[in-house]
């Protein structure tokens, strides 16, 4: 009977512990901001650290778009290279890959050349066809040439 009491307590331990390293690790990353560094906040936003005081950071979100945030909404100091990468679109060159990737895909088929003739298929809704005709008759559906 005081063996499942044990147990619980000592997962609890385990459970708290983990998260107090956690903590701890995400606090001294946020210490070591520095003024310039790339960074993401919880809300997913991504920007640059102008200023850090005690408890905020003013973040530059775009360029001369400043705001304050609360220290403990950083989630993440990206590297430089990263941050470019997302933020910028840089690509990372890599002197390994040789392929060249076409930017359309015309040259993949011959085929589409031979297709550009063929008659295109009528993709138009029945009820634009039959507004269409009820138009030429002049009348709309239930109306009769009687009066």
């Amino acid at each position: 009977m005081l063996l499942p009491f044990i147990v619980l307590i000592g997962a609890m331990f385990l459970l708290t512990r983990s998260a107090k390293k956690k903590q701890q690790a995400a606090a001294e990353m946020r210490n070591q901001m520095q003024s310039g560094s790339g960074v993401r906040t919880i809300g997913g936003m991504y920007a640059t650290v102008k200023e850090i005081a005690d408890e905020t950071v003013l973040l530059e979100v775009a360029p001369g778009v400043h705001a304050v945030y609360a220290k403990n909404a950083i989630a993440s100091v990206l590297d430089d290279a990263e941050y470019n990468r997302i933020v910028h679109g840089d690509e990372e060159t890599d002197a390994d890959t040789d392929a060249v990737v076409p930017d359309d895909a015309s040259s993949l088929t011959e085929a589409a050349e031979d297709t550009a003739d063929a008659p295109k298929a009528d993709l138009t809704k029945k009820s634009d066809t039959a507004e269409a005709e009820a138009e030429k008759d002049g009348k709309t559906d239930g109306e009769t040439g009687t009066k």
